[in-house]
């Protein structure tokens, strides 16, 4: 596949329902290799666009193209488990994909560092545990895209940075483009390779370094929150200090951030 070839696009998506704009005028591309973060405030439409994005809404105006065969890994923002469900961790990997051998369900844990979960049942994983559960699963088939909504849901903010590093990992890993949903201003700057804001329609759109600049983003969620930007050749850990190579201390970043 191509490098510049759009896995999905989306030309001037829209949803309206019971008279109500919920999206407009939606247009943009994901890649492989690429990390794509939507964000925006509550009821702005997220979840909403990775439905369309998805096939599991239909839109009422523009349209969405998705590569032939293309194979997505999806993330839901949460999962509801029955705690009278007796079912381990193993076995939901594998459930509805009765091709996925428990070797290959061990392989996908083992990616996100929960291999030790395979026989612990699901409702006694903690919000973290959950989450890395799920990204596995997502991430089991191979895709040549993964679709994440909100991935670090009931994570701690210790955990948020792990799994967004979880995340990287994979991309690099499986070649795949990401599109992921997010609230984590704070991290995803340095997370993501584009970043969409969207408030029912496009904000803004572009590097992290551009949208936390734009007039749009800042009206949306104010100078208060000041996201590190990643306009260099380097990455950051959690704590937005600059990882330099192995052996060697981290770099403080002097960058001002919000709290």
């Amino acid at each position: 596949m191509s490098p510049s070839e759009p896995l999905i696009t989306a030309d001037h998506l829209g949803l309206e329902i019971a008279g109500r704009q919920l999206l407009r005028d939606i247009s943009l591309q994901l890649r492989a290799g690429e990390i794509v973060t939507v964000i925006g405030p509550n009821g702005a439409g997220k979840t909403t666009l990775l439905r369309l994005l998805l096939g599991l809404t239909k839109a009422t105006s523009g349209s969405v193209r998705r590569k032939p065969g293309l194979r997505i890994g999806y993330m839901p923002q949460r999962l509801q488990v029955d705690a009278s469900l007796p079912m381990s961790v193993q076995r939901f990997l594998q459930l509805g994909q009765a091709d996925l051998s428990a070797e290959r369900a061990r392989a996908a844990l083992q990616r996100v560092g929960a291999e030790h979960l395979g026989a612990t049942a699901l409702a006694d994983l903690s919000g973290g545990e959950m989450q890395r559960v799920l990204l596995a699963r997502a991430a089991s088939r191979n895709p040549q895209l993964l679709v994440l909504d909100e991935p670090t849901q009931g994570v701690d903010l210790g955990g948020q940075g792990e799994v967004y590093q979880l995340i990287a990992a994979l991309r690099d890993e499986l070649g795949c483009g990401v599109l992921l949903v997010s609230h984590d201003l704070h991290l995803v700057m340095a997370a993501t390779d584009r970043v969409l804001c969207i408030n029912q329609h496009i904000c803004c759109y572009g590097h992290p370094e551009q949208v936390s600049r734009d007039p749009a983003y800042l009206e949306l969620f104010g100078d208060k929150v000041a996201p590190y930007t990643h306009d260099h050749d380097h990455r950051h850990d959690i704590g937005g200090d600059i990882v330099r190579p192995s052996g060697q201390e981290p770099l403080h970043n002097k960058q001002e951030r919000g709290k």
